[in-house]
């Protein structure tokens, strides 16, 4: 089974005392230990996924896997994941600069966004970073600004919005022609036409496209890489000029729940790699250097949140409410995507007696904090400690101080070992940026 087919860490099991245990460690101390909420990340689960991805595209000698930060952005899981072998892809430059801090190789980073700030584009270029995706006209003119302040030259990709629609969530489709990202076909050649003349410091190396995340359908790539090299072949036919890289952004899915079944990531490679083979003999266009961007197949499954559970609610011949110490702050996702969870009672984890129905309800001042609905527990009771799974993408990412809480730490385990990698939030880190006005007193 691959990774990003597992529901859990690759490293849990059940222990003598029936209590849920990841990386050798028991996640009922992990929760005395640390406090809930608890992110949990399983340092040989996130190895494995990146492992699969170097052997399954390791026949193309070509191609570079750049880590999608987004999905999980700390300077301890960027040491993690370059030592396996990747190169990283930012989206703001706070992540650009923790990769940097974190001793990342810059010319193995890509920074993409759409409406990057000039300061950020200035980091950028300041900090060599190896390729920077242009995503609209006025990037492109303040991009060789900073350029030519800098006295450097920039190798950039222009990103397209290819018109491909995949079947997952509206707001994380983002390859449609009516989408907030890239450049539109209809565009490229008033781009390059800027590039070539008037934009000297810039240097058009290659073409990004990204359709969307949570994928379950890999003809979504065939179609996004016939889209690339029709397009290469049309600016070559132009331009007389020889694209060398594209970046096919990421986006495979993960399994958070018993009906969800992704490919699996050599499917996934196996279909790219037999993508580009194809096109390149039906465009007469020599094998390009390849960027992939996997971020959720790599660390979701790795991640589990640990909550205690505190109140009940029984509606009269209605729902049974179980209310955690966590919820729409420390994962946004089910209120932003109705996103599906699969949990279970770390402590109780053995037991499949008295099972009750019930939906798991966060603390938040929200009808929509809820963050599993209609799932079996056994005897879910106060103080127990629920273990969400695949919670390693998207949660520590998006989580906010919603209502005045603190920001869960969040610990990565291995060998029986837990260490910090992210210290919790206290009272006094909420309040450190406020200000105080004269008069106010």
């Amino acid at each position: 089974m691959s990774t990003n087919q597992s529901q859990k860490p690759l490293t849990t099991t059940v222990n003598s005392l029936g209590h849920i245990e990841i990386g050798g460690c028991d996640t009922v101390e992990l929760a005395k230990k640390y406090g809930t909420p608890l992110y949990v990340l399983d340092k040989a689960t996130v190895e494995s996924a990146c492992s699969e991805y170097k052997t399954a595209f390791g026949r193309y000698a070509k191609i570079r896997p750049m880590y999608a930060s987004k999905a999980l952005c700390t300077i301890a899981t960027a040491k993690l994941i370059a030592k396996m072998g990747f190169g990283f892809d930012v989206v703001s430059g706070g992540e650009l600069y923790t990769v940097y801090k974190a001793g990342v190789n810059m010319s193995e980073v890509i920074f993409n966004g759409n409406n990057k700030s000039y300061d950020e584009l200035s980091l950028a270029v300041e900090l060599n970073t190896g390729r920077i995706s242009v995503d609209n006209f006025s990037e492109l003119e303040m991009l060789n600004k900073i350029a030519v302040a800098q006295n450097k030259q920039v190798k950039i990709h222009l990103r397209i919005a290819p018109g491909i629609e995949c079947h997952t969530h509206e707001y994380i489709q983002t390859g449609r022609i009516d989408s907030k990202f890239g450049f539109d076909l209809s565009q490229i050649d008033r781009a390059i036409t800027y590039i070539l003349g008037k934009y000297r410091n810039l240097e058009l190396v290659g073409l990004h496209t990204h359709v969307g995340s949570q994928i379950f359908d890999n003809k979504i790539y065939v179609d996004e890489i016939e889209i690339l090299y029709k397009e290469m072949a049309r600016i070559r036919e132009k331009f007389v000029l020889c694209l060398g890289e594209i970046n096919i952004g990421g986006g495979l899915g993960v399994k958070y729940t018993e009906a969800d079944n992704p490919p699996s990531i050599k499917e996934f490679a196996d279909t790219i790699m037999t993508a580009l083979v194809n096109a390149s003999e039906k465009y007469n266009i020599r094998l390009p250097f390849v960027y992939i961007e996997p971020g959720r197949s790599i660390v979701s499954p790795a991640g589990v949140t640990l909550y205690t559970i505190g109140s009940q609610k029984q509606i009269p011949e209605g729902k049974k409410y179980i209310a955690i110490d966590g919820g729409m702050a420390d994962n946004p996702r089910p209120a932003m995507y109705e996103a599906e969870y699969f949990a279970e009672i770390a402590n109780k984890s053995a037991s499949i007696e008295n099972l009750q129905t019930v939906t798991i309800a966060g603390k938040f001042c929200e009808s929509g904090d809820i963050l599993i609905k209609n799932i079996q527990l056994p005897n879910p009771e106060k103080g127990d400690i629920l273990c969400v799974f695949n919670t390693g993408a998207y949660n520590f990412s998006m989580a906010s101080n919603y209502n005045r809480v603190q920001k869960p730490a969040m610990v990565l385990v291995n060998n029986s070992q837990s260490d910090i990698i992210v210290y919790r939030e206290t009272l006094d880190d909420l309040i450190s940026r406020d200000v105080i006005l004269d008069g106010l007193e």
